[in-house]
C-alpha cells in the first residue's frame, strides 16, 4: 500500500505540472474517449463499450478498458481522462492532491462474501485464530471487513491472520482445490468459487454486517468520475453519458446471460458463464453523487481511520461531488 500511495503521489506532481495546459483544452473537445477497468468494474458499462454514446458536439466518443485501476489514475491526474471509472478512495486521494476531479455517480455497490470450507466457522466470531485470505491489501474489501471484525470484538492484526498474497481468480481457485479454507470474495469471483465447490458456506451477510457497523446503507466500491473542468464546459455532454450509463446498468441486471456474453466479447478478462451466473448476486447500481455522498462519507471514515494518506487525510470537499 506504501509503494501504491509513494507512486500515486508522484503521478500527482506530475498532473500538476501539465493541468493548466490540459484544462484549456477542455472546451474544444473533439474525440473522447469513455474509460473503464476490466474485470467486474467493466461489467456494467458493458452496452457503452458495443454502443458508444453518440454526443452532440464531439465527433468521435470511444470506450476503452484499462488492465487495472491505478492506470486510470494516471490518465485521471495528467489530465488525459475526462470520464471514467475509479474505485471511490482511489478518486478521493486523487482529488486531495488538487487535481479538480469529481465524482459523479457510483455505479457498483458492496458484493462481497465470506465463503468457508472451514466446519468449525459458522459466524465471524469463530474466525479468531483461523486465517482469511483477503484480495486487495489496502482496498474498500480489506477495510470494510476490518471495521466489521472490530465490531465484532476481533482485533483483525491480533485475534487471526489475513492473508493478501493472491488475486481474486487465485483466491476463488485455492478455495475449490481445498488450499484455501476461508476468504474474503466479491463478484464474480465468489459465484466461481462456489460453482465450483457448492460445499463451500456463506458466513454472514458481508453488507448487513457493515451497515451494523455504522456503515449507510451499501458501501459504495466504484464510482463514475469526471474532471470538473470538462464536465463545466461541457455539461451536456455529461447528461449524455450519464443517462447511457444508467441505461446500460439496468440493461445488464435485466440481461445477465445477454451481458456475460458481451463481456467476454469486448474482452474484459471475464467469462461469460461467470459473468451471467453473477450478475443476480453483484450490485451494479446507478447512484447519483449527491443520494451517494452519505455513503461515500461513511466510507471514507473508515479510510481515514485504517489508513489516513489512502484518501489524503480528510473527507473530500463539497466540490467532489458534481451537483
Amino acid at each position: 500500500m506504501k509503494k501504491y500511495l509513494k507512486k500515486l503521489s508522484c503521478f500527482c506532481m506530475l498532473g500538476l505540472v501539465v493541468a493548466g495546459f490540459l484544462t484549456a483544452q477542455s472546451a474544444s473537445v473533439t474525440s473522447l474517449i469513455i474509460y473503464g477497468i476490466k474485470g467486474p468494474s467493466g461489467v456494467g458499462m458493458i452496452r457503452l463499450f458495443e454502443n458508444p454514446p453518440g454526443i452532440p458536439g464531439i465527433k468521435n466518443v470511444t470506450v476503452e478498458a484499462l488492465a487495472q485501476a491505478d492506470l486510470m489514475a494516471a490518465k485521471f491526474i495528467t489530465g488525459e481522462a475526462k470520464v471514467g471509472i475509479l474505485p471511490a478512495n482511489v478518486a478521493a486521494k486523487i482529488a486531495s492532491s488538487g487535481k479538480r476531479i469529481q465524482v459523479a455517480a457510483v455505479t457498483g455497490t458492496g458484493m462481497l462474501s465470506l465463503l468457508s470450507s472451514d466446519e468449525t466457522v459458522r459466524r465471524i466470531e469463530d474466525l479468531k485464530g483461523k486465517t482469511v485470505e483477503v484480495a486487495g491489501q489496502g482496498a474498500t474489501p480489506d477495510y470494510v471487513f476490518r471495521r466489521i471484525l472490530i465490531t465484532k470484538g476481533l482485533n483483525p492484526d491480533k485475534d487471526l491472520k489475513l492473508g493478501y498474497a493472491l488475486a481474486y481468480p487465485e483466491i476463488a481457485q485455492s478455495l475449490i482445490a481445498g488450499r484455501v479454507s476461508i476468504a474474503l470474495l466479491p463478484e464474480p469471483f465468489a459465484t466461481m468459487a462456489r460453482s465450483g465447490k457448492p460445499t463451500l458456506k456463506q458466513i454472514s451477510d458481508i453488507q448487513a454486517e457493515w451497515m451494523n457497523a455504522g456503515g449507510s446503507g451499501n458501501y459504495p466500491m466504484t464510482v463514475l468520475v469526471v474532471d470538473a473542468d470538462f464536465a463545466k464546459a461541457q455539461p451536456g455532454a455529461i447528461r449524455v453519458i450519464l443517462n447511457a450509463l444508467k441505461s446500460s446498468i439496468e440493461w445488464v441486471s435485466a440481461h445477465p446471460g445477454e451481458a456475460g456474453a458481451l463481456v467476454e466479447k469486448h474482452n474484459l478478462g471475464l467469462r461469460a458463464s461467470v459473468v451471467s451466473a453473477a450478475i443476480p448476486q453483484s450490485n451494479y447500481v446507478f447512484i447519483p453523487a449527491g443520494e451517494a455522498r452519505p455513503a461515500l462519507e461513511a466510507l471514507f471514515k473508515v479510510f481515514l481511520e485504517f489508513a489516513p494518506a489512502s484518501i489524503g487525510g480528510a473527507l473530500p470537499p463539497d466540490s467532489f461531488y458534481l451537483k
